[in-house]
């Protein structure tokens, strides 16, 4: 209770500092013009809106997500562009004309950006507009999406994180507030500014441009631009890094770790850190760990700490046990913290599996790289940090054929699920009954027999039931486990044969036995081809949740 407490006294100050973040740079035009219309209960209005809105919006986020699909870097572009289209609206005397009948119209939601004085603009209008701010302004804020992103993950709803949302809305209001009444007392008083309403709305206008412009522009990384950081006396180099350099968040307190006790990275100066965010079931993930575990033997006695921080993106992957067992599996001898509760990965405003934070013996994040690949960059640079000038050989057995471009990362869950061939129409959170299309062209996939289509994964929902997919790569990897106590026995097929000499490790006579949830290997050839392979299901309750290629 009392740490619950301390997150909403959190939030609340968090909000309150948000009056110096950029995302805020675009809302204040907006909040300002429209508080300089109607009664003096308006800015109240507009405040009281702007708070309950954006609690709820943001609560229910992961709902709006898991149901519609909506991509949310998409959602963010579409605020973009409602701001620019406000700002050109009070550009133009006309627009904002029609724009003014319009929303009286509604109630007077937008009130007029003309009329100081607007009898019908009160309470009501100020709370209907304070909602449409919170709304457009949500997905523009960089730190709230991010929230949204972890809420969406993670899957947690309750009244504490709403009373944390809560607080930070009322946060975030309350300098607003101070400024929309302030404009107003400042327009009431002065003759001159109060005669030149249209070109202070016109300013107002041109201030919105510049804030989107500018929200846009450090979207665009502007403060992680690629440099060079060279030795005086050599060409050894930091070969990409942070052009600002910052000083490393902490990691969660309270959250259980494997290999280790509890490490923060305070107590770590004079060590080179790197931070991997994985997840067990990732295949992404796992391609790094032979790289990652070939650093940590040659450079942990030279002075590397390597911190795996296991993020999961599925429910099963909460399970310490399920954890232990992939660290036993991988024979990973260096730290992992469980990061269940999204808590380091908040810390670090992280988005992706893998990702790779290198740490300087200060404290300070130097370099970052996110998803697989820049090995030898990453490498150097550990080296680099180390001050160990001569690389020493990495030999890893990596026999990816990267010549071709591979199926994509397939989700069966309907939250991201594409290339669904089967002609019904998806039932949600309910079985029904699916059949073949005639024909599967490359990356789509289709289900025979009864199945359950939920957000993050499928459910068998009777014996035989079978899933195709149309594939071009070389390995072909499944995540899957069962909702029984009893081991799913799970028949496969490739391009209609039993799978003998293609297959994947963990298959034996062309099937294989899901008794836990964990990413398989199922098929592997000699070079990236193409394939259709077919699963067949002996039992209800095999769940599947995503395909991923190599």
């Amino acid at each position: 209770m009392q740490t619950d407490i301390v997150n909403i006294g959190l939030g609340f100050i968090e909000g309150l500092a948000l009056i110096l973040s950029p995302c805020i740079l675009p809302i204040l035009p907006i909040l300002l013009a429209g508080s300089l219309t109607g009664s003096k209960r308006r800015p109240i209005g507009i405040i009281i809106g702007f708070i309950s809105i954006f609690a709820i919006f943001t609560f229910f986020s992961r709902m709006l997500v898991q149901y519609s699909g909506i991509d949310l870097n998409l959602i963010r572009h579409i605020s973009f562009c409602i701001l620019l289209l406000l700002a050109i609206i009070m550009l133009s005397t006309f627009l904002t004309e029609k724009f003014s009948q319009l929303t009286r119209k509604l109630t007077n939601v937008g009130g007029t950006f003309t009329e100081v004085n607007n009898p019908q603009g009160g309470l009501i209008s100020g709370i209907f507009f304070g909602g449409l701010i919170a709304i457009i302004w949500t997905p523009c804020a960089g730190p709230i999406l991010a929230a949204v992103i972890v809420q969406t993950v993670i899957q947690e709803n309750n009244v504490m994180s709403f009373l944390t949302l809560t607080a930070f809305a009322i946060g975030a209001a309350v300098p607003m507030l101070i400024i929309a009444l302030l404009g107003r007392t400042i327009l009431e008083k002065f003759h001159y500014l109060k005669s030149h309403t249209t070109l202070f709305r016109k300013a107002l206008g041109i201030i919105i441009i510049l804030s989107v412009v500018y929200m846009f522009y450090l979207e665009r990384g502007i403060n992680t631009v690629p440099v060079t950081y060279l030795d005086n006396n050599t060409n050894f180099s930091l070969q990409n890094g942070l052009s600002n350099p910052y000083l490393a968040p902490s990691l969660g307190m309270s959250d259980p770790w494997i290999n280790s006790a509890p490490l923060q990275l305070k107590d770590l100066k004079g060590k080179v850190v790197l931070i991997d965010f994985w997840t067990y079931s990732c295949i992404n993930c796992v391609r790094t760990l032979p790289y990652l575990k070939g650093w940590y033997n040659k450079y942990h006695d030279k002075g590397l700490v390597i911190i795996g921080v296991h993020t999961p993106e599925f429910d099963f992957e909460k399970d310490i046990n399920n954890v232990k067992n992939a660290v036993t599996q991988y024979n990973i001898q260096y730290p992992v913290l469980l990061d269940s509760k999204f808590t380091t990965w908040q810390n670090f405003k992280n988005r992706y599996w893998p990702a790779h934070y290198l740490i300087d013996k200060n404290g300070y994040v130097v370099y970052t790289h996110f998803g697989e690949g820049d090995y030898e960059a990453t490498e150097n640079n550990i080296r680099y940090l180390l001050n160990i000038k001569k690389p020493t050989e990495t030999k890893i057995n990596n026999n990816e054929d990267t010549s071709e471009l591979n199926t994509p990362e397939t989700y069966l869950g309907y939250a991201r699920a594409e290339h669904l061939t089967s002609p019904e129409s998806v039932v949600k959170d309910n079985s029904s009954h699916y059949t073949f299309p005639q024909k599967l062209t490359q990356d789509d996939w289709a289900l025979q027999g009864n199945w359950k289509i939920m957000s993050d994964r499928i459910v068998s929902g009777e014996a035989n039931a079978s899933i195709k997919i149309y594939f071009h790569a070389r390995n072909v990897f499944v995540v899957m486990g069962n909702d029984n106590k009893k081991t799913i026995n799970v028949k496969l097929l490739l391009n209609d044969k039993n799978i003998i000499t293609e297959k994947g490790k963990d298959i034996i006579n062309s099937s294989i036995n899901v008794n836990s949830h964990t990413l398989y290997e199922v098929v592997t050839l000699d070079k990236s081809g193409d394939g259709i392979l077919q699963m067949i299901s002996s039992s209800p309750g095999l769940e599947i949740y995503t395909f991923t290629f190599g």
